[in-house]
């Protein structure tokens, strides 16, 4: 029997490889349903993956592409797609590239998996904690309240520790360290950014969303929507910052960030078009006439600065950089994702372990980060497979 720990993304689709080859094959969760993170990822439509060229996708995995680039290059965006149609959910891609099924949630996808793997004797295991492996044997496996496992391989795909409600706690990483693997530490990413909002302006537009902005740091630009809320804004225009706000803010405090809210629109175009506010008109009542900012925006600038009256080069510099004082990052019980996990240096070309043969990895578990847009579940399918293939290799050759 192989043991998958873990039925997430990744596990399931692990268990899927490892099943289609005639293996059999239990998959293990401490929690009492499979998919949660999937599920929720479910209320935001479920974005599958990304449209764009692969070359281009894989640069969105920084300093992980390299490592990624394999396990995607086998598993693309067009066979996942194929994959998700193969289980009877139509897809779309969306205007920005984007990947979705047309039913816009992870319930029906996940009920046609869950049959599929149940047609393939794939066993679940739930409400089973993973502590760690028994004695010396790797493939020993300890469940708490339940006697030991004796496994032919093991595939663990225990996930990150963002939204650790829903079963990845991150509560691994003492099992691995103990056997001497290298864990790097867990972090928030793709999580909101913390800004101390007056009390009149949390009240007023907590939830309330900006469409179409930019959010600028230290060069780079994040492009999209974001929302207000009541400890300070989040978003995918803001997640792909996340993670190095996040590391900036540990060593330097606060961190300074800029939005501009009219990033389609030059500043000397925006000037021109403030001058056009005509006299009898408020300020607030003008600039949503002449640039349709909302009245967040339009507050929001009240918020950060005082609004220089009514001239328009100063407050076109405003409208284009509005100064946001960030004290720090949602934790990882917000976060979409998390940073960190099993270090590149402790998995082989196979997703095995070195110090643990037998012993395979995949998914947010390791050390990989990836902005929101697809990119997360591609990698965590794809390094699911991988992994399956790779305890495939390793059954028929050691």
């Amino acid at each position: 029997m192989i043991a998958v720990i873990g039925a997430g993304p990744a596990g399931l689709m692990a268990a899927e490889v490892l099943a289609r080859a005639g293996n059999s094959v239990t998959v293990y969760d401490r929690m009492p349903s499979v998919g949660r993170k999937l599920l929720m990822a479910g209320r935001g439509g479920l974005n599958l993956t990304h449209s764009e060229p692969l070359e281009t996708l894989l640069r969105r995995y920084g300093v992980g592409a390299a490592r990624l680039a394999p396990a995607i290059g086998d598993f693309p965006p067009t066979a996942l797609r194929a994959w998700a149609e193969e289980l009877g959910q139509s897809l779309f891609i969306g205007s920005s590239g984007r990947v979705f099924p047309q039913a816009m949630k992870a319930s029906p996808l996940l009920r046609a998996w869950l049959r599929r793997l149940g047609d393939l004797g794939v066993r679940l295991a739930l409400r089973q904690r993973w502590t760690g492996f028994g004695g010396d044997d790797a493939r020993s496996l300890l469940f708490e309240g339940h006697e030991p496992v004796a496994a032919a391989g093991v595939v663990l795909a225990l996930g990150g520790a963002s939204w650790p409600r829903l079963g990845s706690d991150g509560g691994w990483t003492s099992a691995l360290q103990d056997r001497g693997i290298a864990v790097a530490a867990l972090e928030p990413s793709n999580c909101g950014l913390n800004i101390d909002w007056t009390e009149m302006f949390r009240q007023r537009f907590a939830g309330t969303p900006l469409k179409a902005v930019a959010f600028q740091w230290q060069g780079q630009v994040s492009r999209g929507d974001a929302v207000i809320t009541s400890y300070g804004i989040e978003g995918g225009a803001v997640y792909t910052l996340s993670s190095a706000i996040r590391a900036a803010g540990g060593a330097e405090g606060a961190v300074p960030v800029t939005l501009d809210l009219r990033p389609d629109m030059p500043e000397p175009v925006v000037a021109e078009k403030i001058a056009r506010v005509r006299g009898s008109d408020s300020l607030s009542t003008g600039l949503r006439r002449v640039l349709s900012l909302a009245p967040a925006a339009i507050n929001l600038l009240r918020e950060v600065e005082r609004v220089p009256p009514r001239h328009p080069t100063a407050l076109a510099a405003l409208v284009k950089a509005v100064p946001l004082r960030v004290t720090g990052t949602q934790g990882l019980d917000r976060a979409i994702s998390s940073s960190g996990g099993v270090c590149w240096a402790e998995v082989d070309e196979r997703f095995m372990l070195r110090r643990l043969p037998g012993v395979f990895v995949a998914g947010e578990m390791l050390d990989w980060d990836a902005p929101t847009g697809g990119y997360l579940l591609q990698a965590s399918l794809a390094t699911g497979a991988a992994a399956g293939h790779g305890m495939l290799d390793w059954l028929r050759t050691g």
